[in-house]
């Protein structure tokens, strides 16, 4: 026992007399990085802590309780009643009426004109009747880019591009399922998903048309400015096929 004792106490003079012959600089960097090790341990605990607690609680939550992403932001969760997928006459209907139909030459056509031609955008055109024939058959170029791009890619990836109107006939739903389709469409299935192939008709066009557009505003923030006003468009054109029939009703009622 004694020499047990002996050979320990040895071993632990020699191991304190080499850690005495470190460089001071090595054994605070050593200390340094032992509580680092500890600070960063805590970190990670304290990180996780509220993904376990979540984690725990969705464990505790059966499926029937929990609603679809679809349905949180207002879209069915289930395929649209009596649903058919989108044929090909009627994807290359949907295009031409898209793009010179009455609504796209005598509404939305002139409405983008006349305020291109009162500010003045692009200056190139010039404020007079000239640069807003320019600019109305400037909008008919990217508009039917566009909309060619959204009906050839609908088809390969099976997405549907028509508007139907809300189940739910409340008006706040109405609104949230409005402004959620502008972000979503139907696949073959019948169920909303990402409206993937209007996203990239809505940004191949409007950076595509850079190439034949006037100078002042063939750029990427012109673009991109322009795929922001591809979405609102998009938004109100729902919000009139949702409720025009309603207001219609209304205004024009027999008496």
């Amino acid at each position: 026992m004694l020499v047990r004792m002996a050979l320990g106490s040895a071993q632990d003079e020699n191991r304190t007399n080499k850690i005495a012959s470190w460089p001071d600089g090595f054994t605070m960097r050593a200390v340094f990085d032992v509580k680092k090790r500890k600070s960063v341990l805590k970190l990670i605990v304290a990180l996780s802590l509220p993904l376990f607690v979540w984690l725990s609680a969705s464990a505790q939550t059966t499926s029937a309780e929990k609603p679809s992403i679809t349905e949180k932001i207002g879209l069915p969760g289930h395929p649209l009643a009596n649903y058919k997928p989108v044929t090909g006459p009627e994807r290359f209907k949907w295009f031409v009426k898209s793009t010179v139909g009455p609504s796209s030459l005598f509404l939305y056509g002139p409405l983008s004109a006349a305020l291109g031609t009162a500010t003045n955008s692009p200056e190139e055109y010039g404020p007079h009747w000239a640069g807003f024939g320019k600019r109305y058959g400037m909008r008919l170029t990217w508009v039917s880019t566009g909309n060619a791009m959204e009906a050839s890619l609908g088809a390969i990836w099976g997405e549907d591009l028509r508007y139907f109107p809300s189940p739910n006939r409340a008006f706040e739903a109405r609104v949230e399922y409005v402004i959620s389709s502008t972000f979503a469409a139907p696949g073959r299935d019948g169920r909303f998903r990402p409206a993937y192939a209007r996203f990239a008709g809505n940004v191949g066009n409007n950076f595509l048309s850079n190439t034949w557009r006037a100078d002042s505003e063939a750029d990427a923030g012109h673009a991109a400015l322009r795929c922001l006003y591809g979405v609102l468009g998009k938004m109100g054109s729902n919000t009139f096929i949702e409720f025009w029939p309603d207001v219609r009703k209304l205004v024009f009622k027999k008496k």
